[in-house]
């Protein structure tokens, strides 16, 4: 996958999680993960342009695993509140659940290839 493409769907999953973030009940503690899930997505992406722009292949590894931290926090977070059913809608959460899952999958891969090529 291609830089720019791999940018794109972390632009696409952080929007689609604040999209979906306005389904949630107004309890507690949907909003307090809300908000958390919405700063973990968003994150990534973010995290991502900066790796994209590293200044050598230890500082991309680097932001990398922030942006995979980040991505495993937001699957967990989707996790909780898929089982406490705080977000309504349950099929554009199994949607996004998918999406984060593959994009874990992708930055495990990137991380080992880069890792390597470290070494």
């Amino acid at each position: 996958m291609r830089p720019n493409q791999l940018e794109d769907r972390l632009i696409q999953f952080a929007i689609d999680v604040i999209l979906l973030c306005k389904s949630i009940d107004k309890s507690f503690a949907s909003e307090h993960l809300t908000k958390q899930l919405i700063r973990s997505a968003t994150s990534s992406a973010l995290n991502y342009g900066e790796a994209r722009s590293g200044e050598s292949t230890r500082d991309f590894l680097h932001k990398m695993k922030i942006c995979l931290k980040e991505l495993r926090e937001s699957y967990i977070n989707l996790r909780i509140q898929k089982g406490a059913k705080t977000l309504s809608d349950a099929q554009n959460l199994e949607k996004l659940m998918k999406e984060n899952d593959e994009l874990i999958s992708i930055f495990v891969s990137s991380i080992k290839t880069a890792s390597i090529k470290l070494k």
